[in-house]
């Protein structure tokens, strides 16, 4: 499941690498863009989760 970034996770990050390349003046729609773009490309927690197998009768209930 694709779940989008939210808007916090997006301020954090850009906020973060703003810092990181010296708080530069004029460039926050650039560091906002360059934060969802690295948060829409790392997987998700429950990407990585495998499915229960269809014969596992704990899965039936």
């Amino acid at each position: 499941m694709d779940v989008p970034a939210g808007e916090e996770q997006i301020q954090t990050l850009a906020y973060w690498l703003w810092k990181e390349a010296g708080s530069p003046d004029g460039r926050s729609d650039e560091f906002w863009l360059l934060a969802q773009h690295q948060l829409a490309k790392e997987p998700r927690m429950g990407d990585t989760v495998p499915a229960a197998p269809a014969d596992n009768p704990a899965s039936e209930s």
